[in-house]
């Protein structure tokens, strides 16, 4: 299967499509002109016209998430 233009894997396109599928159906108004009234269609639609933003979250350590934490707690940012 081929991977969709912009993406990492398959996998993740799913994910953000899903995403903004729930947007959709709670309410969020479309931001591409589309004959589809299915809010799954309706995404794949708005990723393509490239009207959808995504980005990986930062990774992080367990160690670095204590420290961040343990600072925070002691005042110390």
């Amino acid at each position: 299967m081929k991977l969709i233009e912009g993406f990492d894997s398959n996998y993740r396109y799913i994910l953000v499509a899903a995403r903004r599928a729930r947007q959709l159906q709670s309410g969020a108004p479309p931001v591409v002109e589309t004959n589809s009234r299915k809010p799954c269609r309706i995404a794949q639609d708005e990723i393509r016209a490239g009207k959808v933003k995504w980005e990986i979250p930062e990774m992080r350590s367990a160690v670095e998430q204590a420290n961040e934490a343990l600072e925070k707690a002691l005042g110390q940012d």
